[in-house]
């Protein structure tokens, strides 16, 4: 088994139940101040983790300007994304609809990885990207 694999399994497990709970908070706070929350808490929780590391003996943090200016972006598509999530549930949106959402990233993903990391076309991944959008279009109602 890929040493990867336990993370990738913790990954979905802990994104699973972040829609669940914003689900469940979508109808109880706002979208801003809710989503505000979520990503303190998050940059919290990645706090302490530098924390253990750091105390642990195990700093392995390196660190370059192009890194940081990407870390941005990937925080600045998170906190947009958690508050495209609140709205969508505050406006109905079923919870069942978020792993077609997510697939639909997941085929954009597939593509830049095609694209622009130059990694493997399969049959597997084209045909995934192609469901993907068609779940998407399949949730519309």
């Amino acid at each position: 088994m890929a040493a990867w694999f336990w993370y990738a399994v913790l990954a979905a497990v802990l994104y699973g139940a972040h829609q669940i709970f914003t689900r469940l908070a979508a109808q109880r706070i706002g979208d801003g101040l809710g989503g505000f929350i979520v990503e303190t808490s998050a940059a919290l929780s990645i706090l302490i983790y530098l924390a253990i590391l750091w105390f642990g003996g195990r700093w392995n943090q390196k660190f370059s300007a192009g890194g940081f200016n990407y870390s941005v972006l990937t925080g600045i598509c998170v906190g947009a994304g958690t508050i495209a999530f609140f709205l969508l549930f505050q406006k109905g949106g079923p919870l069942s609809a978020v792993p077609a959402i997510l697939a639909g990233g997941a085929a954009i993903m597939a593509v830049a990885g095609i694209l622009f990391f130059h990694e493997t076309p399969s049959w597997q991944r084209l045909l995934g990207v192609v469901f993907a959008i068609a779940g998407l279009f399949l949730l519309r109602k």
